[in-house]
């Protein structure tokens, strides 16, 4: 594997990465994230209603 050139226009060496496809994962990753959230958020308050915890 050869270390890209000058000219490319990839983020770095440890990415590989142009910055099309480094905001195509960033927007996949917050959507995950704002989802996993927000289940996290559902389930902390289903459990408070059920058994309350203070």
């Amino acid at each position: 594997m050869t270390d890209p050139t000058p000219h490319d226009d990839r983020f770095s060496l440890r990415t590989y990465l142009t910055p099309e496809e480094a905001k195509e994962f960033h927007k996949l990753f917050m959507t995950s994230f704002i989802g996993f959230t927000a289940v996290a958020v559902v389930a902390h308050i289903l459990v408070w209603m059920w058994k309350p915890w203070l």
